[in-house]
């Protein structure tokens, strides 16, 4: 049998996952070839002081900043087949994740195939006529380096582990050329010094809002924390305020409020999340809608049906990282292995459209369809369960939701603690 060759798209926590299960599989798959943009494993967990772009001209990929730490405690956020070193604090600054992902890739010895400093330009699939009435899929990958070589290789899977943290996401904002201060993006946010002392409006309130919100605080900055979601009722530094959405900036460089209170500003900080992005992908020709918010159709959330040998890994928001990648990358080796077989082209995307349609009618809006939240426990399950590998201990969820129940009380104070797994079902505090 000829082995299957696999390219996987990114050399981050996914696209490490992918390459770690094919070289557990080289009965099946020949070593995986992992397409990198930058010399450095890591994704988004890489910290790089620039903003802009590379040397090579491409956009810089990762979108941390300087003093980030983890929001989820590293009992959780681990692969659940490697574990961090335990006398590391539960709650980690992200050099610790860049080194946690290092080892990860030592131990399971990828290194020697990852292709550094190498954008993929395009991935084209190729439909072959077999015996029959059958086709067969292959992927055409173009790749270019650091010499701006080109090189054009045939693959029978390809695994896009590129992530969705890296194109912001700048909502439209009438008046906003009138505004007069400082306009980014948390993309390009790395640490708070500069904005001391300045009145800052950051918008968006979730984890990163908030977090950034009170890094600002504490170098004096004088935060508007502008949302629309219900108001935060836990305890906030003195100099974060609350406030409606924004809705315009005014002429004279006022920004206006919902409620139609006006103020200035020194900065207007978005943090509004990020657009998907895949500049090597054709979505018509695959089939897709790929647009800022929405990655569709994509069955199981991987695989657009018309072609289930490429799969999107790490997609969906809301989720425990790294445990989601090991269960997707396993379900998708499972289905290129023949263990897992697949519904009918139709059958896939009337699916995918079915569980679309109820979520609609639950209420939930079109630009949130691919947020898990507490799905993403059964969905993990099912996963395992239908490929046949050992569903994730349920200790991850039971401390998952203690923890995102202190970081609602507490959002200065939950990362403080420690905690320990006992067994596959129990943990305890430790301080």
């Amino acid at each position: 049998m000829m082995l299957q060759r696999v390219a996987v798209i990114g050399a981050g926590a996914a696209g490490l996952c992918a390459a770690r299960h094919i070289l557990s599989r080289l009965n099946v798959f020949a070593p995986p070839v992992v397409f990198e943009l930058t010399d450095k494993v890591g994704g988004t967990w890489c910290y790089d002081e620039r903003t802009g772009t590379y040397d090579n001209g491409q956009p810089i990929h990762s979108s941390m900043y300087r003093d980030l730490r983890t929001n989820l405690p590293k009992e959780v956020m681990m692969f659940p087949d490697f574990p961090f070193d335990p006398k590391l604090n539960s709650f980690l600054p992200h050099q610790e994740i860049q080194r946690y992902l290092e080892s990860y890739c030592q131990s399971h010895n990828i290194w020697p195939h990852i292709r550094f400093n190498t954008v993929v330009e395009n991935v084209k699939p190729v439909v072959l006529a077999t015996e029959g009435k059958e086709t067969r899929t292959t992927w055409e990958v173009t790749t270019s380096d650091s010499s701006g070589d080109e090189k054009t290789e045939t693959f029978d899977a390809v695994f896009v582990c590129s992530g969705h943290y890296s194109d912001p996401h700048i909502p439209d904002i009438p008046g906003i050329e009138n505004f007069k201060g400082k306009v980014l993006h948390s993309h390009t946010y790395r640490y708070a010094e500069p904005f001391s002392n300045q009145s800052v409006v950051v918008l968006g309130a979730k984890a990163s809002g908030l977090d950034i919100s009170i890094e600002l605080a504490k170098v004096g900055a004088q935060v508007t924390l502008s949302h629309g979601r219900d108001r935060l009722t836990f305890p906030l530094p003195s100099g974060i305020q609350q406030s409606s959405p924004v809705v315009a900036v005014e002429k004279d460089g006022l920004i206006r409020f919902q409620d139609n209170s006006v103020s200035a500003a020194d900065v207007l900080m978005f943090c509004t999340g990020y657009n998907f992005k895949f500049p090597f992908l054709d979505a018509a020709q695959l089939g897709m809608e790929i647009s800022d918010y929405m990655l569709s159709p994509l069955y199981q959330f991987m695989m657009p049906p018309a072609f289930p040998s490429l799969f999107f890994i790490g997609m969906c928001k809301m989720i425990c990282p790294f445990p989601n990648f090991h269960c997707q990358v396993q379900f998708a080796l499972a289905v290129l292995d023949g263990s897992v077989t697949l519904p009918s082209v139709t059958q896939m995307q009337d699916e995918v459209w079915r569980e679309q349609q109820e979520k609609l009618k639950q209420g939930v809006q079109q630009h949130h369809l691919l947020m898990m939240q507490k799905e993403q426990w059964d969905y993990c399950e099912m996963l395992a369960r239908t490929a046949g590998f050992p569903p994730l201990p349920p200790v991850i969820r039971s401390l998952y939701e203690q923890v995102w129940h202190q970081r609602g009380i507490h959002p200065q104070k939950y990362r403080r603690l420690n905690y320990r797994l006992i067994s596959d079902t129990q943990w305890e505090l430790i301080n």
